[in-house]
């Protein structure tokens, strides 16, 4: 590769990590416009790596890109947050299945120490993080790599419905999170495959349906 192209390639990464922060930030909400123009201006950039970095984010579910017109963070529908959830239900248990076998005894130490900080904190977008980062980890030892890729961009697509939640839900809400994410490092503790899947599929179910309690949740977001 040449160091014309490397360069495009690292600009190109820079340019998709600016963007991928504010849209999981929720600084660029749902349906916002990106304009290559603006962001090209804030960054210092040309317009060829804001269009490579626009293809990236359209990769990973954070953003929508139209022909002739432009690109926008993703949006969802009730109903189709509601698919996507459901799709999780079942493929994010295989991915914890396929990773369980392959976790360490310091993976393990590592999830206990991010569910630890999970229950100290009451901040909602440091519990996001937190959040994403524990399930991620259980994912770790998945070598299926469509299978994780997949596990991330829906993951991605749902981020600002899960933080539109997370303000809406009250204490018992919060300590049920924690019961479930504890059942969840036991089970992977105990390398119970079974128990594993069966406490991560009811942990999804249950956020998929309190999140159909709350419609107005899908209705924040308008268009640029």
């Amino acid at each position: 590769m040449s160091e014309k192209a490397t360069a495009s390639t690292v600009a190109s990464q820079r340019v998709a990590e600016h963007l991928r922060s504010m849209i999981l930030s929720g600084e660029l909400a749902p349906g916002a416009r990106i304009r290559q123009e603006d962001v090209a201006a804030r960054l210092g950039a040309s317009r060829l790596p804001v269009r490579e970095a626009l293809r990236i984010l359209a990769a990973e579910g954070l953003a929508v890109l139209k022909s002739n017109t432009g690109a926008w963070v993703s949006k969802l529908d009730m109903n189709e947050c509601e698919g996507i959830y459901k799709i999780r239900e079942r493929i994010e248990p295989l991915a914890l299945s396929e990773s369980v076998p392959n976790l360490t005894a310091g993976d393990i130490a590592r999830m206990e120490r991010i569910q630890d900080e999970i229950e100290d904190n009451t901040d909602v977008d440091r519990f996001l993080l937190l959040d994403r980062e524990l399930h991620l980890a259980t994912y770790a030892g998945c070598g299926n790599r469509e299978l994780t890729a997949m596990v991330h961009r829906f993951w991605n697509t749902t981020q600002h419905y899960r933080r539109a939640y997370a303000r809406v839900i009250d204490s018992a809400g919060n300590q049920l999170i924690n019961f479930e994410h504890r059942l969840i490092i036991e089970a992977v503790k105990r390398a119970d495959t079974v128990d594993a899947e069966r406490f991560l599929t009811g942990h999804i179910r249950r956020t998929r349906l309190e999140l159909a309690k709350h419609p107005e949740l899908f209705a924040e977001d308008e268009h640029d």
